[in-house]
């Protein structure tokens, strides 16, 4: 048996983060040989990883990265927010988002056949790594990419993610006074959670359905049910307005100026900066909903 030096070990541990009584078991196992514990090391973890796949993750953090035109962000949940706010875990999340703005793949199953970003390993072996290096179930959950001109926020250090997609003229995109606009409709997003930009964007049966509902809401109602079917028709139209105006981003009451809706706040922004704005779309992600 070789004789193990308390330097190789420690080495050992440097590189894969394991404790060092696991690093002297496998440099001992694999009889001193240095890859071979590496080795022996990522197959334990693998087998770790297997065994705490079942644990819920619940905690984790949202996070974006940006580069050359594209915006990725990405979910990667741990079971505690202890690990959640370790630096090697979020830097481990960087990574990941550095490799789906490289890559850009398809989906999460694509993304985890992927060589991580400054690693020889596959996102997958990195994932299973960290599961044997923390000690906890960790798992990417989903990711989204956007092209474009794009604002992000991070919302509670990591709790939640918004990225929107924007169109604009005259090249408005690159002043400061933009960027700051952009970043104020994320917030506005994060905090009244739109679930459309517009009322155009309603699809017809969510509107069939709505009206269904003020229906029922009108005829059940003594003092309604029996006005005229034109003047109950004011008034689903009147209530479906208030619909919109909770549920659209542009309808919405914008939260730093009282007596502005966001459509508003983006018009003025447009005319200031000399060019036109549209909110073409938008993505919030909020850690572990549903």
């Amino acid at each position: 048996m070789a004789n193990i030096a308390a330097k190789d070990v420690m080495a050992l541990r440097a590189k894969t983060g394991v404790g060092m009584m696991e690093c002297k078991k496998a440099l001992v196992e694999a009889d001193g040989n240095f890859d071979e514990a590496v080795k022996l090391l990522r197959e334990k973890g693998l087998q770790v990883a297997d065994k705490k796949a079942a644990r819920i993750a619940a905690e984790g953090v949202v996070d974006i990265y940006q580069e050359n035109g594209v915006t990725a962000m990405v979910e990667v949940n741990a079971e505690t927010d202890f690990v959640a706010n370790n630096a090697t875990f979020r830097d481990f999340v960087k990574q990941i988002l550095v490799t789906i703005v490289k890559n850009r793949p398809a989906d999460v199953a694509a993304l985890l056949a992927l060589k991580l970003d400054g690693s020889e390993h596959t996102v997958e072996e990195e994932v299973k790594d960290k599961i044997f290096t923390i000690g906890e179930n960790i798992s990417v959950r989903r990711f989204v990419i956007v092209e474009g001109i794009t604002g992000t926020y991070i919302h509670g250090g990591g709790s939640a993610g918004v990225v929107t997609k924007f169109e604009a003229t005259n090249g408005i995109e690159s002043k400061p006074e933009f960027a700051e606009y952009a970043k104020n409709i994320c917030m506005q997003i994060a905090a009244m959670n739109p679930t459309y930009v517009c009322k155009h964007c309603v699809p017809q049966s969510v509107l069939d359905n709505e009206k269904d509902i003020l229906t029922n809401q009108i005829q059940n109602d003594e003092k309604l049910k029996n006005k005229p079917a034109a003047v109950i028709e004011k008034m689903i139209v009147g209530r479906l307005e208030k619909f919109y105006d909770n549920n659209c981003l542009n309808h919405q009451q914008y939260v730093r100026e009282e007596n502005m809706k966001v459509k508003d706040y983006t018009d003025s922004v447009a005319k200031e900066l000399g060019g036109e704005i549209k909110v073409v779309s938008f993505i919030k992600y909020e850690r572990d909903e549903g």
